[in-house]
């Protein structure tokens, strides 16, 4: 089959791998048919590339059609149509009975220190297999997959792989008070579905993003909007943001920028250094050292009023990053994060796509959709957010 891999920085390659098969009587084999690029793939573009071996198959949004079932399968049949979530979760140990699906006990990477395994991420997270490709094995068969209606596009319900719970705990974690004001720290997709479930939930949001197509999107759903750029010209974000809500600030952020943020030059030329180190050395250096870029979390800490809240959706990677704890006691922040619990939240959120009314734009919110062959430039262009490409979607 074909399949997007990862063969280096910035080398993603589409070649022949083998087909996936059974290999547990639990597993199920689904033909896919779209796959998203998450703005975590980025991360194994560049800054993750210790822990990853060429010929790795990434992707960890997929959906499509069970093609076959192991002997012990009973909740699906060949046919049916389903959402895969990014997590590898079993459903049944003592995080899973929580609802801690991103914790996983049956499938967390002991060897790294890591939670739950997800699919196409990574040495970190398992290694396993990803979406990005014709043909995908999904192993907890009985539990995993979310099935689905046949009718609507795939664009209704790809998005409950990721995009849909992560920007819902991102939301729940940040525990906006009724009429209060929500702070979006990117608006890129789960900044940008963030805030269009908490504008439909009723509360004032403002987004900050530095690329004016994402602040159109943004806007056009109800945001007000800040751009980075310009606010820093007149003393930054948090001042602008609090000018805005009465000197006070707002009652939450949600930040869905993580390591991705523009702000620290040095710290990005440490992350493109360690990727080019041998594994031997790069991946302690990764895992142990401060090497993030904390602009983003940074102005989250500053703009938020006292006693608010920070939810914590964008990915950090450095294990020793500096944090300004005096700030964050004496404004007595709280402070939520983590890894979305995907089936914590599926059946809530497909209930809320399976509308007629399309209440979050799902069916509109992908910007490209383009078959494997064009991943290579996908994954370059949007890295670099050209072609106002803000959710692409491959169709294998």
């Amino acid at each position: 089959m074909k399949a997007v891999t990862w063969q280096g920085v910035h080398d993603m390659r589409v070649i022949d791998v083998p087909d996936p098969r059974i290999e547990e009587p639990t597993d199920a084999i689904i033909k896919v048919t779209s796959s998203g690029l998450c703005g975590s793939d980025l991360h194994l573009y560049e800054t993750l590339a210790p822990f990853m071996e060429p010929g790795d198959v990434v992707g960890h949004e997929p959906m499509g059609i069970v093609q076959e079932i192991g002997s012990e399968v009973t909740n699906l049949k060949v046919g049916d149509r389903v959402v895969v979530p990014f997590n590898v979760s079993c459903g049944s140990c003592w995080m899973c009975e929580r609802q801690l699906f991103s914790q996983c006990e049956t499938t967390q990477n002991h060897e790294h220190g890591t939670g739950a395994s997800f699919f196409g991420y990574s040495k970190l997270y398992g290694q396993v297999p990803g979406g990005q490709a014709e043909y995908l094995r999904v192993p907890f068969a009985n539990f995993l997959p979310v099935k689905v209606p046949e009718g609507p596009s795939d664009d209704r319900f790809l998005f409950l792989s990721d995009v849909l719970p992560t920007a819902w705990q991102a939301l729940q974690y940040a525990d906006v008070p009724d009429g209060g004001t929500l702070l979006v720290m990117g608006a890129g997709p789960i900044g940008d579905m963030t805030a269009r479930m908490a504008i439909r939930a009723g509360h004032r949001v403002i987004s900050v993003d530095r690329v004016p197509e994402r602040l159109a999107r943004v806007a056009a759903f109800g945001a007000e909007v800040v751009n980075l750029d310009e606010a820093n010209q007149v003393g930054g974000v948090a001042e602008v943001v609090r000018e805005a809500t009465g000197g006070r600030g707002p009652d939450s952020v949600v930040d869905a920028v993580g390591m991705e943020a523009h702000g620290s030059p040095a710290a990005g030329l440490v992350q493109k250094i360690t990727g080019m180190l041998p594994d031997a050395i790069s991946e302690p250096l990764m895992k142990n050292a401060g090497i993030d870029r904390l602009a983003a979390l940074h102005t989250a800490i500053e703009a938020v009023r006292r006693g608010g809240t920070i939810s914590i959706s964008g990915v950090y990677g450095g294990a020793a990053d500096p944090m300004p704890m005096m700030q964050l006691f004496d404004k007595q922040v709280q402070l939520r994060m983590g890894q979305a619990n995907v089936r914590r939240w599926t059946d809530e959120l497909l209930g809320m796509v399976s509308q007629d009314e399309d209440i979050f734009g799902v069916e509109s919110f992908a910007t490209h959709h383009l078959p494997l062959s064009e991943a290579p430039r996908a994954y370059e262009h949007f890295q670099k957010k050209q072609e106002g490409m803000v959710k692409v979607v491959f169709q294998p």
